[in-house]
C-alpha cells in the first residue's frame, strides 16, 4: 500500500485548506436545511394524527393516503417532482425550499403513522376517565393521551428524524450548495479527494451530536419501571 499516495489523495493539508471555505458554507446550508426539516416534519406529522384521531372519516382517509404514499416514495423522487415537476404549474421554487418541503413531508408521513401508533397504545380507558372529568376532547388529549403516547414515540421518532435529515445530501441532485455538494465539485476543480474527506468530518460534526442528543432523549423519557 503506498501510504504518500493516500495520504496525497484524501489528506491533502493544501487542498483542504484551499477548499475549507466551501466546505464551511455547505455544512451552514446542511445543517440549516436538518433543522429545518426536523421542526416542520415533526409538528406538521404530530397534527395530522391527532387530526386523525378525532376520526372524521373523508379527513382520516386522506391523512392515511397522505402518509402510505409519502413513506412509499423515495425521498430523491419527491425531491425531483417539486423541483423540476411544479414549474410546469407555475409553482416554480428555489432548490432549498424544494428540498425542504420535500424531506418534511416525508418526515411528516412517518411521524404521523408513529404518533398514531403512540396513540392507540394508549388504553381507551384513560380517553373515557378523561372525558368523565369534564374534560372535552381536545383537553383529554392534549393532558392525558399524548403526554403517554409521546414516551412510546421517543425512540422511533428519533431513528426517523435522524434517518432524514440525513437525507439532506439528496439536495445536491437540484443543486443545493449543501456540504457534498460543494465537497463534490470542490474535489473535482482539484483532481483529489481531500474535499469529500472534509465532508465526511463535516457531517460527523453535525449528525454525532444529533444521534448522542437522541440517545440521550430516548433515555430521558423512556418508561420508569
Amino acid at each position: 500500500m503506498d501510504l504518500n499516495a493516500l495520504l496525497f489523495s484524501f489528506f491533502n493539508a493544501e487542498i483542504a485548506w484551499r477548499y475549507l471555505p466551501d466546505i464551511l458554507a455547505g455544512m451552514w446550508v446542511t445543517l440549516q436545511l436538518g433543522l429545518a426539516v426536523a421542526v416542520t416534519g415533526v409538528l406538521l406529522g404530530l397534527a395530522l394524527a391527532v387530526l386523525r384521531a378525532a376520526r372524521i372519516g373523508p379527513l382520516s382517509f386522506l391523512i392515511v393516503c397522505f402518509a402510505d404514499i409519502l413513506r412509499a416514495l423515495p425521498p430523491l423522487v419527491v425531491i425531483m417532482m417539486l423541483f423540476f415537476a411544479f414549474p410546469y404549474i407555475n409553482l416554480a421554487m428555489p432548490a432549498f425550499t424544494a428540498c425542504w418541503l420535500s424531506l418534511s413531508l416525508v418526515l411528516a408521513a412517518f411521524a404521523e403513522e408513529i404518533f398514531w401508533a403512540g396513540i392507540l397504545s394508549v388504553p381507551r380507558g384513560q380517553g373515557e376517565a378523561a372525558r368523565s372529568t369534564g374534560l372535552n376532547w381536545l383537553q383529554s388529549m392534549a393532558y392525558v393521551i399524548m403526554p403517554q403516547a409521546l414516551r412510546l414515540t421517543v425512540a422511533p421518532l428519533t431513528n426517523r428524524v435522524i434517518a432524514i435529515t440525513k437525507s439532506t445530501a439528496l439536495g445536491s441532485v437540484v443543486g443545493l450548495s449543501e456540504v457534498l455538494n460543494n465537497a463534490q465539485s470542490a474535489s473535482s476543480n482539484a483532481g483529489n479527494a481531500t474535499p469529500l474527506t472534509l465532508a465526511a468530518v463535516a457531517s460527523l460534526l453535525i449528525f454525532v451530536p444529533v444521534v448522542l442528543l437522541g440517545r440521550w432523549t430516548e433515555t430521558r423519557f423512556k418508561w420508569k419501571h
